[in-house]
């Protein structure tokens, strides 16, 4: 069974950046997807970037397509998020989640192993 626990978030200021990770067991990152999705009050879950070993497997919604960068670190089994100029709009509950290698963060269905989520608060 995959587990998954992220860690990182807190709060910055506007312009500021942090960066989450998302330590991985019960399986090996090369046959899996790790999406990263957040979720604000009152808003559905929506995909902010995916990566998994698949050619051309890494995405970004438009959103935070420049500002955020997804990376992975086969050897420790970890996924990081990396978050730069963020803004008051970036403000959720992120989680990290695992899904088939194939899987895109455009589908939340496609992603069945869920982290508990962190708190990223962006405010001046």
């Amino acid at each position: 069974q995959v587990q998954l626990v992220e860690s990182g978030g807190g709060l910055v200021q506007p312009g500021g950046s942090l960066r989450l990770s998302c330590v991985v067991s019960g399986s090996s990152l090369d046959d899996l997807s790790i999406g990263w999705f957040r979720q604000a009050p009152g808003k559905e879950r929506e995909g902010v970037s995916s990566i998994s070993s698949v050619i051309g497997g890494t995405y970004y919604s438009d959103v935070v397509k420049g500002r955020f960068t997804i990376s992975r670190d086969n050897a420790n089994n970890t996924v990081y998020l990396r978050m730069n100029s963020l803004q008051p709009e970036d403000t959720a509950v992120y989680y990290c989640a695992a899904g088939a290698r194939r899987a895109k963060a455009t589908r939340t269905r496609d992603f069945s192993s869920w982290g508990q989520g962190t708190q990223v608060t962006v405010s001046s």
